[in-house]
């Protein structure tokens, strides 16, 4: 009896990461192999949909460019504003009137408008250093708020819990001092894709809708983030970006 069970429970054994391995657990693992990467780019792109929940809100395209050592360059849009960004940590630093300043993290507000409803490029700055998120990481603090994720066709794709899509559709709340947007009826889904087993792309949608100072909008976003080799130019970062967030 012994023998005949030793060869079924080494078979089981064999077997058994096979069966642990999941489809969460392949999406974790390309992303913290992107991360091992160190150097790439990406284009992060929001569609707001015919309301989107932002006004006459609408952001451009977010491109991002990423060291070794984790140094992040930003181009940050919105509206018809570019504003560019160097993270590190904690720190930023952005460019305005051809110099670069240290980012105030203690200024609040998302967005852009400063007196005369001219763009304020210190306050989007801020925003976005409090908004950012590197897409390795971000991409695995949203296979902890799917549920169900399965292979969908060439991707792997779930619904987001309703708390996280909640999360995700204040978007920033909070802009113009009217206080953090109040969302309902919030739900999500969310896909990625995985190329040579590393994470490639990934998008989430959310929709609900938002009450802001009275007025009630809905909310149909979604946001796709396209991942590519390769880090910043040499010269891309200059030294006084550099200075201010080391």
């Amino acid at each position: 009896m012994k023998n005949l069970l030793l060869p079924s429970l080494f078979s089981l054994a064999l077997a058994f990461p096979l069966l642990a391995q999941t489809p969460a657990a392949d999406v974790t693992a390309a992303a913290k192999k992107l991360a091992e990467r160190g150097a790439y780019q990406w284009t992060s792109k929001t569609d707001m949909g015919s309301g989107g929940g932002g006004g006459q809100f609408r952001p451009g395209p977010t491109e991002g460019w990423r060291t070794k050592d984790g140094l992040t360059l930003l181009k940050v849009t919105r509206n018809d504003t570019t504003t560019e960004i160097v993270v590190k940590g904690e720190k930023g630093a952005y460019k305005a009137d051809g110099n670069w300043q240290a980012v105030d993290t203690t200024v609040q507000g998302g967005g852009g408008g400063g007196g005369g409803g001219q763009p304020n490029p210190g306050r989007a700055a801020a925003g976005a250093l409090r908004r950012f998120k590197a897409p390795a990481t971000e991409a695995e603090e949203l296979v902890a708020k799917a549920t169900e994720l399965k292979k969908d066709g060439d991707a792997i794709a779930g619904a987001l819990t309703p708390d996280s899509a909640k999360a995700l559709a204040t978007f920033g709340g909070g802009r113009g001092g009217g206080g953090a947007p109040e969302v309902s009826d919030a739900k999500g889904t969310v896909k990625f894709w995985i190329k040579d087993g590393v994470l490639s792309k990934y998008e989430y949608k959310v929709q609900g809708k938002m009450s802001f100072n009275g007025n009630e909008r809905a909310i149909d976003r979604t946001t796709t983030v396209e991942i590519k080799d390769g880090g910043p130019a040499p010269d891309a970062i200059p030294d006084a970006a550099k200075k201010l967030v080391s």
